[in-house]
C-alpha cells in the first residue's frame, strides 16, 4: 500500500479527540499505537485488544509518524 493511501487513514478533526491525529473512524490516537509499539508491543497483539482496526491502520500511524519527522526536519533550502 502507498503512503499516500496509508496517510488518508489518519484524521486530524479538531472536534474529535482534541484534534489529535487518529486512526480514521476511531478514537484511536496515532501516538497511543505508536506508543504500544515503542513498548514492544507487536502488531498482532494491538489488533487483537483494539477490534476494527486493520493492519493497514497501524502502518498509517508508522507512514504519518514517519511524514510528519519529514515534514518538521524537512530541507527548506537552508
Amino acid at each position: 500500500m502507498l503512503e499516500d493511501d496509508l496517510l488518508t487513514r489518519i484524521s486530524i478533526d479538531p472536534n474529535i479527540c482534541f484534534g489529535k491525529p487518529c486512526i480514521r473512524g476511531h478514537r484511536i490516537w496515532v501516538s497511543l499505537i505508536l506508543d504500544l509499539l515503542a513498548g514492544g508491543e507487536s502488531i498482532e497483539s494491538i489488533l487483537e485488544a483494539y477490534i476494527g482496526i486493520e493492519r493497514e491502520d497501524i502502518l498509517a500511524c508508522i507512514a504519518f509518524a514517519a511524514k510528519t519527522i519529514q515534514d518538521l526536519y524537512s530541507d527548506d533550502g537552508e
